[in-house]
């Protein structure tokens, strides 16, 4: 059976998807390497504003600074553990202790294959804006197929397979499909990471955001999850204000700024009056400047730099993502 949920936004659809596993009595039992699971098999997910990509009900709180630190991670092609852990301590523990990541999806998209496809995806449809042929792969079978006893090849084999994308009545379509994907752990992070592909490509192309259309095979929660999952709508919903979408040049050139930036943030050395001037020289564009401060805000509150992590919230002015930042530093305070 295939369950459908949409919504005009990324929190509307999980909301229906997570209900749906909590409490569905058609969802199967499924047993797994990290445990038992309820599991809805071909869910399709579809979101009709891609912009609105932040799953702001969910209890606990997502990390919005670890989603962001992901993006630019995926942008620049890395695949370099250190740097990724820094946002997120608890990674090895699910995707595999080494100096980088086997089934990073930047490295994938942007190295492995030897070829830019991200690029090759903005080139064939500026000059082909027909094309149905545009297909960006992340699964490779030589090293992620499981061998002939059915091991896994990695602890980190990647969930996302392909993206496939079409320019429609002048707007650019992205569908995602995915082999696995944790409702929980994993699919507010990967929305953020795909439509915020699929802005920026639109940006490229200077064509409007379509649909974002998910197909994901096996849709699940773990068992253990469930105890500690809820959702509740924030006391004001506040709109997605900013827009990430720049010409190709003018990207290049704030993603090379930001990276540096992030890296910086980062790093065991950063100083408070290196924070200082990071967060003072900002001259990005207000979208990027908005994500570069709640980075900011998460990098401080792991150093237990408490002033800096409110000056930083403070200057940010997209409110869905202070109201994130809000909710993940409240998370961390109870804990």
């Amino acid at each position: 059976m295939i369950r459908a949920f949409s919504g005009k936004t990324a929190d509307d659809v999980w909301r229906q998807a997570i209900s749906a596993l909590k409490n569905d009595s058609a969802c199967s039992m499924q047993q797994s390497r990290l445990g038992a699971m309820r599991e809805i098999l071909h869910a399709n997910l579809y979101i009709e504003n891609p912009r609105e990509r932040w799953v702001v009900s969910r209890i606990p709180a997502i990390n919005p600074a670890f989603a962001i630190a992901e993006i630019f991670w995926i942008l620049t092609g890395s695949n370099d553990a250190e740097f990724i852990n820094f946002w997120n301590p608890s990674l090895p523990k699910y995707a595999g202790h080494g100096d980088t990541y086997h089934g990073a999806y930047g490295f994938r998209i942007i190295n492995q294959f030897g070829i830019n496809q991200l690029e090759r995806a903005y080139y064939a449809l500026k000059n082909n804006p027909d094309s149905r042929q545009v297909v960006i792969q992340i699964w490779d079978a030589k090293t992620d197929l499981p061998d002939e006893l059915g091991m896994p090849a990695s602890a980190d084999v990647p969930c996302n397979l392909f993206s496939m994308l079409k320019i429609r009545d002048g707007k650019l379509e992205w569908s995602q499909i995915m082999r696995s994907n944790d409702l929980y752990r994993g699919t507010p992070y990967n929305i953020v990471q795909f439509t915020t592909l699929q802005e920026i490509l639109a940006g490229w192309l200077g064509v409007d955001v379509g649909g974002y259309y998910q197909i994901s095979d096996s849709l699940h929660v773990y068992v253990s999850d469930i105890p500690e999952l809820s959702w509740q709508l924030p006391s004001e919903m506040n709109l997605n204000t900013d827009q990430l979408s720049l010409d190709k040049v003018s990207f290049d050139n704030v993603l090379k700024t930001v990276w540096h930036l992030l890296r910086d943030l980062a790093s065991e050395n950063l100083t408070k009056e290196g924070f200082c001037r990071i967060l003072n020289s900002n001259a990005l564009p207000i979208a990027y400047s908005n994500l570069l401060l709640i980075a900011a805000a998460d990098s401080s509150r792991r150093r237990g730099w408490v002033d800096e992590m409110n000056w930083a919230i403070n200057k940010c002015n997209n409110y869905t993502l202070v109201s994130l930042m809000n909710a993940w530093v409240g998370r961390w305070h109870r804990n």
